[in-house]
């Protein structure tokens, strides 16, 4: 089995170092594409003005001047002698749940994997404040191969990607697995932090309110991460709603 390997974090990032652990327990064929800076919260776009610069670091490892969506189509397309028979996109520091699906480049790149016709997992990594630096990586170090292997063996439909987290503590202290659905947060948390540089001008950061763990209903990934337990999360490309869709045909009809 060829693996794909790739991340938003960027080529030096801790978590892709253990990604690569992850997909050599699984494979001996694997291949690093990864961005070559940080590509946190760039979602699913495209270098479309500017050209692709890929460098090589070492036998079948390579940094794309790109976003992950770039690895992936590059890896895919260009470097890989075939296309891989499975990406695996992470492992990212800091959770990727509720609403962060929609901004994440770890997502994305799974996300554009599943546009090729390709079996995708995201990985991410939960930590708090104090751990921020050096999240539990262990913990997903040590669970993830025999998600996946699951996961594979069972068989992932066309146009689907899955979503894991990795709860912030220690591997033994994982409660187990919860096959959730995404979750929602409290908005009200959401707010422009704003600030003053030397000179006097104002400049802005988005930001959640400190302190605060975002809670999530039961079933949810927040909800599982909170009591520490790995979210396992089917996301699909197909953004239709369809119940709403059956309210519109019915008003144009």
């Amino acid at each position: 089995m060829r693996i794909l390997v790739t991340n938003d974090d960027g080529i030096h990032a801790p978590g892709l170092k253990i990604c690569e652990e992850i997909a050599r327990e699984l494979s001996e064929d694997v291949w690093v594409i990864a961005p070559e800076f940080d590509q946190s919260g760039v979602s699913h776009s495209l270098t479309l003005n500017d050209p692709l610069r890929l460098r090589q670091l070492g036998e079948r490892h390579f940094a794309v001047k790109g976003t992950p969506t770039d690895c992936v189509i590059m890896g895919a397309r260009h470097v890989l002698p075939e296309q891989p028979d499975l990406v695996i996109s992470g492992v990212n520091r800091g959770r990727n749940a509720a609403e962060d699906v929609l901004y994440s480049g770890t997502v994305a790149g799974a996300q554009e994997a599943a546009v090729l016709g390709i079996p995708a997992f995201a990985l991410s990594q939960a930590h708090s404040a104090g751990n921020k630096h050096q999240p539990n990586w262990n913990t997903a170090r040590q669970h993830a191969p025999e998600i996946i292997h699951r996961v594979l063996k069972q068989g992932i439909p066309r146009d689907v990607l899955v979503n894991v987290n990795f709860p912030d503590c220690s591997p033994g202290a994982v409660k187990g697995v919860m096959v959730a659905n995404q979750g929602k947060r409290d908005q009200q948390l959401l707010h422009i932090d704003a600030r003053h540089d030397g000179r006097g001008n104002p400049y802005y950061w988005i930001a959640y309110a400190r302190g605060i763990k975002p809670m999530g209903r039961d079933g949810t990934d927040l909800a599982a991460l909170n009591d520490n337990r790995i979210s396992v999360t089917p996301l699909r490309l197909d953004l239709t709603d369809e119940t709403y869709l059956k309210t519109l045909t019915g008003l144009f009809k």
